[in-house]
């Protein structure tokens, strides 16, 4: 889940105490709607913005292309039509995954500009690309969620130096790994009905080894010109592995 200006994760979820857990869909009101035809979409400006601006995303990020890429090897290709949905979202997310459906939803009402389209788009396609790679189970290991918001935190840009200064946070050693922490426990707290204690312990369990993994930037892109030799690095290594 991607926390923005407005402020997104997987949809699943547990039970806490004798609530049952919406697994996030609360967040998401248009995924129980009946799906509006493209006409009828078409006449609302907050749609026809959110589509244009995932286009110039998925064409000219370097983090989304490198993202892409990277699904498209491990066989999980990503179609602009199939895996992305722009939709009307609570006031307090920018985006989710959609683990059920194997979709993107990106909140248009939330999202502005293209930078935070940007930042919306590579944080859910790292939940993807988690999703595609590994036995991810959403809905009821905290851990692996707590994981997969760890790494989209860390190689998404959500904690670059100009995004915290931006929400007046400031700080020297090791301010990278406490803004990659705080935005994990925040997103799992948006989409699962547990204590802020069992969020905080979930991430703290396999913070140091789900921040080191890095893949598939193999490093991590604190901005654009790193995420741009990060997908140059993968070409290469694919064009090196396909000669072996």
């Amino acid at each position: 889940m991607e926390q923005g200006e407005a402020g997104s994760s997987p949809l699943a979820g547990e039970k806490a105490g004798e609530e049952e857990d919406d697994f996030g869909y609360r967040l998401f009101p248009d995924r129980k709607k009946p799906t509006q035809s493209f006409l009828v979409r078409s006449f609302f400006t907050f749609h026809n913005k959110c589509q244009l601006m995932l286009r110039m995303t998925l064409e000219t990020n370097p983090y989304a292309q490198l993202l892409l890429e990277a699904m498209k090897q491990s066989g999980c290709t990503v179609f602009n039509d199939r895996h992305f949905s722009c939709e009307n979202c609570d006031g307090c997310v920018s985006g989710g995954f959609d683990s059920a459906t194997s979709q993107i939803v990106l909140c248009q009402n939330n999202i502005r500009h293209q930078s935070h389209m940007n930042r919306v788009v590579t944080h859910e396609l790292i939940h993807a690309f988690d999703h595609c790679r590994a036995h991810v189970d959403w809905f009821k290991n905290v851990k692996h969620l707590a994981c997969s918001e760890i790494r989209a935190a860390n190689l998404s840009g959500d904690c670059t130096l100009m995004n915290e200064i931006a929400r007046f946070k400031f700080g020297l050693k090791g301010h990278h790994q406490t803004c990659v922490r705080d935005r994990a426990i925040r997103s799992i707290l948006a989409v699962r009905k547990v204590s802020k204690e069992t969020a905080e312990k979930a991430v703290d369990e396999v913070f140091d080894a789900c921040f080191n993994d890095l893949e598939p930037f193999g490093r991590i892109p604190h901005s654009r010109t790193d995420a741009k030799r990060a997908y140059r690095d993968f070409q290469n290594r694919d064009r090196y592995n396909a000669n072996l």
